[in-house]
C-alpha cells in the first residue's frame, strides 16, 4: 500500500500530561478511505500503556474531583473554543482518515464536538447537585476513573461526547479511540493540555480493543466504563466489567425504523428519509435504514427513493460535488458489498444500486448509494445492521402492522414517524420502542438524551442526561 508524502505520524501517547513514549514498537497505518494511501501512523499501545494510564488517572482523581463544577466548566469552554479555532484544521484531517466530505464534516463532524464542550457551562448549572428529601442531603458525585472507548464512524464527537461530560462530573479518564480513524484524538489531548487540564485528568492511548480497550475495562482502578461500537464488541465489554462489578454505559447498533403512515406527504418523507440513510455513507448507528410505507403506495415510494439515491453523488471528500464519500475500509467496504448480494439473494428488488463500485471510482472504498424494496422483514439485510449507504424499504398493511414490523427486531436505537397528523404521529411514536423519535423529520438535537432500547445498549449520552452519567449519587442523613 503507498504511503502518502506527507504521512501524520504520531509517535507517542498523553499519560500523566506529557507526550509519553509507548511501551512497545508497534504501530498501526491510518488509510485514506478515498486513496487506499496511508496518510498517518500511531502507536499500538499495551497493556502496560493502559495501566500507566489508569494509575495517572487514579492519582489525579481525587484533586479533579475537588474543583467546583464551575471551575471544570471554565476549562472546558476553552477546549470548545480551541476547537472551534482549529476548526478547519480538524475537518480537513477528519475528512482524510474518515471521508466524509469536507462540508459536512466541518458541520458535523466539527461542529457537534465543538458544541459539547462548548455547553457544559450550561448543562452544569442543569445539574441538582444537593437537594434535601425528608431528614436527607442527597448529593451528586463523580463517578471516579471512566474506561472510554469510542467509535470511527463520528470519531471526536463520539470521543467529545464521553471526555466533556465526564470531566464536567468532575470523573477522570483513559480514552481509547478507534485505531481506524485516531487522528483527531491527537489534536483534542493538545488542546486540553494548552487549556491546563491537569495532568492526568485526561488521558489517550491507542491500540486494538483487544488489548487496550480490554485492558482499561477489566483494569482494576477503573470505576465505570462508557463504549460505543458494535452490539457484539458492548456484550465483551459488558462481560469484562462484570468481573468488578463496574456500571457500563453501551450506545450500540441500530436497525431504526422509519414508518411513513398513509396520510403522509411521501415525496417530503421519503426525500428526507432517504438523506437520513445515507448520512456519513450510511455509517451512522441512528441511520432510518428501514423505510416503511403503505403496501398501496410502495411503487410511488421506489420512484422517488430511486431519484432521490441517484442524487448521493459518489466522490473524493475534497470535490465540492461529492454527496456520498467511501466507506470507512476495505473491511467495511466488502461487509457492505457482502450484505447488498444478500439481499439479492433473499429475493428483495434491487430498485437501485448495487454492489459493483460506482462509475469512475474504482480506487477507494465506494459503494454506490443502494435501494431495495419489497424487503421481507424478517430477512437478513432487514434485520441486521450493514452500516452503508443501503436503504431497506418494507410494505406494511395498516397502522398496527407497522408498528410491529417497526419493533421486530434487536435493536431500539432511533426512528421516525410521518403523519399530516402529529398527534397521530405522536401516538405511534409512543408505541415505537427505540430511545429517539423523529416527528415529521424533527432535526437532531444535541441537548436531548441518545441511546437506546434492547440491544441498542443502556444509559444515554449528550445534554444534562450525558452529563448525569458519570455522577453517582449519596444520601446523608441527617
Amino acid at each position: 500500500m503507498a504511503v502518502a508524502a506527507e504521512a501524520l505520524v504520531r509517535d507517542k501517547l498523553y499519560i500523566g500530561g506529557e507526550w509519553v513514549d509507548p511501551a512497545g514498537d508497534g504501530t498501526i497505518d491510518v488509510v485514506n478511505p478515498s486513496t487506499e494511501e496511508v496518510v498517518g501512523r500511531i502507536p499500538e499501545g499495551t497493556p502496560e500503556d493502559a495501566d500507566r494510564a489508569v494509575r495517572a488517572a487514579r492519582a489525579a482523581f481525587d484533586s479533579w474531583a475537588g474543583t467546583t463544577p464551575d471551575e471544570r466548566g471554565e476549562l472546558l469552554a476553552a477546549v470548545g473554543a480551541k476547537l472551534n479555532e482549529r476548526g478547519d484544521e480538524l475537518a480537513a484531517l477528519i475528512a482524510t482518515e474518515m471521508g466524509m466530505p469536507l462540508k459536512l464534516t466541518r458541520m458535523i463532524q466539527v461542529g457537534l464536538p465543538t458544541a459539547s464542550f462548548a455547553m457544559i457551562p450550561q448543562l452544569i448549572q442543569e445539574v441538582v447537585w444537593e437537594e434535601e428529601v425528608g431528614n436527607s442531603v442527597i448529593v451528586r458525585e463523580p463517578a471516579g476513573v471512566v474506561a472510554a472507548i469510542t467509535p470511527w464512524n463520528y470519531p471526536l464527537h463520539q470521543i467529545a461526547n464521553k471526555v466533556a461530560p465526564a470531566l464536567a462530573a468532575g470523573c477522570t479518564i483513559v480514552l481509547k479511540p478507534s485505531e481506524v480513524v485516531p487522528l483527531n484524538a491527537f489534536v483534542l489531548a493538545e488542546i486540553l493540555e494548552e487549556v491546563g487540564v491537569p495532568a492526568g485528568v485526561f488521558n489517550l492511548v491507542t491500540g486494538t480493543g483487544p488489548v487496550v480497550g480490554e485492558a482499561i475495562v477489566a483494569h482494576p482502578e477503573t470505576d465505570m466504563v462508557s463504549f460505543t461500537g458494535s452490539t457484539r464488541a458492548g456484550r465483551r465489554v459488558s462481560e469484562l466489567a462484570a468481573q468488578s462489578v463496574k456500571p457500563v454505559t453501551l450506545e450500540l447498533g441500530g436497525k431504526s425504523p422509519n414508518v411513513i403512515l398513509d396520510d403522509a406527504d411521501l415525496e417530503r418523507a421519503v426525500t428526507d428519509g432517504v438523506a437520513k440513510c445515507f448520512l456519513n455513507s450510511g455509517q451512522t448507528c441512528s441511520a432510518l435504514t428501514r423505510m416503511l410505507v403503505p403496501r398501496e403506495r410502495l411503487e410511488e415510494a421506489e420512484r422517488i427513493a430511486a431519484t432521490v439515491a441517484e442524487t448521493f453523488t459518489p466522490g473524493d471528500p475534497f470535490d465540492d460535488g461529492a454527496r456520498l464519500g467511501p466507506l470507512v475500509s476495505e473491511t467495511q467496504l466488502e461487509r457492505v458489498r457482502g450484505y447488498i448480494e444478500k439481499g439479492k439473494a433473499e429475493g428483495a428488488r434491487l430498485v437501485t444500486g448495487g454492489s459493483e463500485p460506482p462509475e469512475g471510482r474504482e480506487q477507494g472504498y465506494f459503494v454506490s448509494p443502494t435501494v431495495f424494496s419489497d424487503v421481507d422483514p424478517k430477512s437478513t439485510i432487514a434485520q441486521e445492521e450493514i452500516f452503508g449507504p443501503v436503504l431497506s424499504i418494507i410494505p406494511y398493511d395498516d397502522e398496527e402492522d407497522a408498528v410491529r414490523i417497526a419493533n421486530d427486531t434487536v435493536y431500539g436505537l432511533a426512528g421516525g414517524v410521518w403523519s399530516a397528523d402529529e398527534e397521530r404521529a405522536r401516538r405511534v411514536a409512543a408505541r415505537i420502542r427505540t430511545g429517539q423519535v423523529e416527528i415529521n423529520g424533527g432535526a437532531f438535537n444535541a441537548l436531548a438524551p441518545f441511546g437506546g432500547y434492547k440491544q441498542s445498549g443502556h444509559g444515554r449520552e449528550l445534554g444534562r442526561y450525558g452529563l448525569e452519567e458519570f455522577l453517582v449519587v449519596k444520601s446523608l442523613q441527617l
